[in-house]
């Protein structure tokens, strides 16, 4: 088991569209369905896999392209390490006076490291200056407790990629 780390960061209106944010249904809409209905079935099953906005569900970031991928880590500690590391780069800007204090950021790290140690994904947003969003995640890989039937996005590398502190 390992973990990958994503961030995504932009306008809070682009992380609203939320059809882009899930994947499409594993069956084309039926023959005979509108035109729109089914252009739009094209439009999603085009851009999901490519689109960076964050998923509606964690597990499916593994359906995204490596890319996006900011880091891997084997240990649980590891990944909430950069996780805390990503809070405290961001927290300047977050939009509620709340979220910024130190206390509440290392509570959430602490709970990513218990979340990420029994298998569970992490999954932190924050409104920054406004309008903008802050998604940050950490995904198990290998299996995935959600979503066990997901391949890992960089399995091939993951020895090149343990460890890596990108982000």
């Amino acid at each position: 088991m390992h973990h990958h780390g994503y961030v995504w960061t932009g306008p809070k209106q682009r992380f609203d569209q939320e059809a882009l944010r899930r994947p499409p249904h594993t069956e084309s809409p039926p023959a005979g369905s509108r035109p729109d209905v089914m252009q739009r079935y094209r439009e999603v099953a085009a851009a999901f896999p490519t689109a960076d906005l964050p998923p509606l569900e964690t597990a499916y970031w593994l359906l995204k392209p490596r890319s996006l991928v900011q880091g891997t880590w084997e240990q649980p500690k590891e990944a909430a390490t950069w996780l805390g590391e990503r809070l405290a780069e961001y927290a300047p800007r977050f939009a509620a006076d709340h979220d910024r204090h130190s206390s509440r950021l290392d509570r959430l790290v602490n709970a990513a490291v218990e979340q990420l140690h029994a298998g569970a994904d992490v999954s932190y947003g924050f409104y920054l200056e406004r309008p903008s969003y802050l998604s940050l995640a950490v995904v198990t890989c290998s299996p995935n407790r959600a979503h066990a039937q997901l391949a890992c996005p960089v399995a091939g590398d993951i020895g090149r990629l343990a460890g890596d502190r990108r982000g």
